[in-house]
């Protein structure tokens, strides 16, 4: 490995421009070759080249990439060198001022992506994972009839707590349960679309300390009401008629009143040998 070089901030004679295009080709030993300014070519142990911009920060050593040399040329580093250097005599950062910009460039991306593209791009990627086929649908379902109305076209970094409630507030009474469904899959898809870098800030369709604070609790909102339980007398005669029933709701009903099993299992039981009568 070819010995590495401190970068040159000060101190000593300074010398520019030591590699040459013919260098640069038949470099082939692993290390830093520097060509002064802190401006160096790294070869990796797989032959690989790339610019490297190597500079003193607070003390430590950072190594900021300018790209590979198939890419950027030997001309094209020093001039992102001079660059970088110019910054640096500012008082600034080369590696956060990248950040920065491709924070920039992201938040612009973000503008272009609405809340309809995030969401149909979230059930795409998470439905290879949902084991019932019908949970897609009704992801896709109660999204087209409850939220894209209301900001499906908007930028999904413009979705705010203001557009959240006017989407489910007006069925936060009626049908609590799917309000409450709304809500979870709008605050999913917020979350996905914020680590995706499209928006950033706090997801305004979160429950806890924010919008508890503006909804009743669905608990309290109506009353779930329950069908009127079978007189245990009328049983026989019921289960009677019900086996003479040759459809498979009838017998899943019987299978449900036999074994006390709650619907989803009657639907789709995982272990038939789990509920033998």
């Amino acid at each position: 490995m070819m010995q590495m070089e401190p970068a040159e901030l000060g101190g000593g004679r300074r010398r520019y421009f030591r590699l040459t295009s013919q260098t640069v080709k038949w470099a082939k030993t692993p290390g830093m070759y520097p060509d002064g300014a802190c401006l160096y070519l790294l070869v990796g142990r797989a032959g690989s080249k790339s610019w490297i911009f190597r500079y003193r920060r607070d003390g430590r050593l950072h190594d900021m990439g300018l790209g590979p040399l198939h890419t950027v040329s030997l001309a094209e580093a020093r001039e992102a060198a001079l660059a970088c250097r110019k910054l640096r005599r500012a008082g600034g950062d080369p590696i956060e001022a990248r950040r920065a910009e491709r924070l920039e460039r992201r938040v612009e991306t973000a503008k272009a992506m609405n809340f309809r593209q995030c969401a149909e791009a979230y059930i795409a990627a998470h439905k290879p994972s949902w084991k019932n086929p019908k949970h897609a649908a009704q992801w896709s379902s109660t999204l087209e009839t409850y939220v894209y109305p209301v900001f499906g076209k908007l930028p999904v970094q413009a979705i705010d707590t203001a557009l959240v409630t006017k989407a489910i507030e007006p069925i936060w009474s009626a049908k609590p349960e799917t309000a409450g469904r709304v809500r979870g899959r709008i605050e999913v898809i917020l979350d996905w679309a914020g680590t995706r870098g499209y928006r950033n800030g706090e997801n305004p369709a979160r429950w806890r300390g924010h919008l508890k604070n503006l909804l009743p609790e669905k608990s309290k909102v109506r009353r779930v009401k329950h069908h009127a339980a079978l007189p245990h007398d009328e049983l026989p005669a019921f289960m009677a008629r019900l086996q003479e029933q040759t459809e498979t709701a009838a017998r899943a009903l019987e299978f449900t009143i036999l074994t006390a099993a709650r619907y989803r299992n009657a639907e789709r039981p995982r272990n038939w040998r789990d509920h033998r009568t």
